[in-house]
């Protein structure tokens, strides 16, 4: 550990930052690990079905409250004690419960997994940030959106495989385990990043920060596509059992869109530092291709449409992600990041959840196929939004 903080004008090597997109790894599978498994742990403890969806909403019902408080937290002290501290009560909540050995504390268990990842998450997203050079943004967010979707991609599996090898148990107690690693590899190897001086803010000044359109316009797009993804990786199957699909062949389609998103990200972040791809043209692309694909979805049947669905659907999302993590940080002051980092999070984790209820809704309302059209109707929408509000600002933001 390097005895002087950094500073922003220092090169930082990427083997030392390499613990931050490991601390978005573990927020990631920590959240999909744990709820690919909930179905089961409901049935075996008999409880209801609305007892398993508070299970699958107190995690990202926590880090929505909390993640802006945090953010502000990391923008006061420096993101790196928030980070580790993060890190550290995520690791406690997990080993508590395999030390308690009680499943009703599944629930409180969760609930203290959310939280922790609401504090290490913007930390980890403002450092990554902080120890980049602007013209390098694309690049870091690139790389620490693959590692969130290596985590997104890896969680259901692995977690499946822990909990049939033993238990949830066996689940929470590596995930403990790893949430430990990664804290003391950041210890070793992350560069302090000494908080900023800033001047007071008052409640109007952020919400006018905040309702900005170099806020407001990479927001509302990593929200959108956070939304295609959920519904990628909720419906597809739906869509695929329907037409005939056996779970393997369901399987590797919602692979297929995981790891897209995932591989396409360090491209698009390359590009855009390279000045190929504008951050609105990216972003306004993405979205797109992400539309695109779920009309496929909807109109294209059997195979020949779900596949290339996933592909389209998988890489507009990956466009998407490092150019509006990149724009934020562009558009926001060094000493601000934490909180616009924890409040765009906040976004994305609406639309995560919001993009399944909408497709639900209009699914009960008309057919699964209507449903999917109408969340490429609101892509599509978002995207005019954007590409309206980036022409205005010159096509940068």
């Amino acid at each position: 550990m390097p005895d002087e903080p950094h500073t922003d004008t220092s090169v930082v090597p990427v083997r030392r930052v390499l613990p931050l997109y490991a601390a978005g790894f573990v927020t990631a599978f920590g959240a999909h690990g744990i709820a690919a498994g909930l179905g089961g742990y409901t049935a075996s403890e008999h409880a209801s079905l609305l007892a398993l969806g508070i299970l699958l909403a107190v995690y990202d019902g926590a880090e929505v409250v909390l993640k802006p408080v945090f953010g502000s937290l990391a923008d006061r002290v420096g993101p790196r004690p928030v980070l580790l501290g993060g890190l550290v009560v995520f690791a406690l909540a997990s080993g508590a419960f395999v030390l308690a050995g009680d499943p009703g504390l599944v629930g409180l268990v969760r609930f203290g997994q959310g939280a922790a990842a609401a504090a290490f998450s913007p930390a980890a997203g403002a450092m990554v940030a902080r120890l980049a050079p602007p013209a390098r943004h694309g690049r870091a967010f690139g790389r620490y959106g693959a590692w969130k979707g290596l985590g997104y991609t890896l969680g259901p599996l692995l977690g499946g495989v822990l909990i049939t090898l033993g238990g949830f148990a066996l689940l929470f107690a590596t995930l403990a385990g790893l949430a430990v690693v990664v804290a003391v590899w950041a210890v070793l190897v992350v560069p302090p990043v000494a908080p900023l001086p800033r001047a007071r803010q008052t409640v109007a000044g952020l919400a006018r920060r905040l309702t900005r359109p170099g806020f407001l316009g990479p927001t509302a797009t990593l929200a959108a596509s956070t939304a295609a993804l959920a519904v990628g990786v909720g419906f597809l199957p739906v869509r695929s059992a329907a037409a005939g699909l056996n779970p393997l062949l369901t399987g590797i389609a919602v692979s297929v869109l995981a790891a897209a998103a995932a591989l396409v990200q360090p491209w698009a972040g390359r590009a855009r530092d390279s000045g190929r791809l504008a951050d609105g043209v990216g972003m306004t692309t993405g979205l797109v291709l992400a539309a695109a694909g779920f009309v496929i979805a909807a109109l294209v049947p059997g195979p020949a449409g779900i596949f290339p669905a996933a592909l389209i659907i998988g890489a507009g999302a990956g466009v998407v992600t490092p150019l509006g993590f990149a724009a934020l940080a562009a558009a926001t002051p060094p000493e601000r990041l934490g909180q616009t980092m924890g409040s765009a999070e906040v976004g994305r984790e609406l639309g995560d959840a919001g993009g399944p209820l909408l497709v639900g809704a209009i699914a009960v309302a008309t057919t699964l196929s209507g449903g999917l059209l109408g969340l490429a109707a609101l892509l599509f929408a978002t995207a005019a939004a954007v590409r309206s509000s980036s022409a205005g600002g010159n096509g940068d933001a």
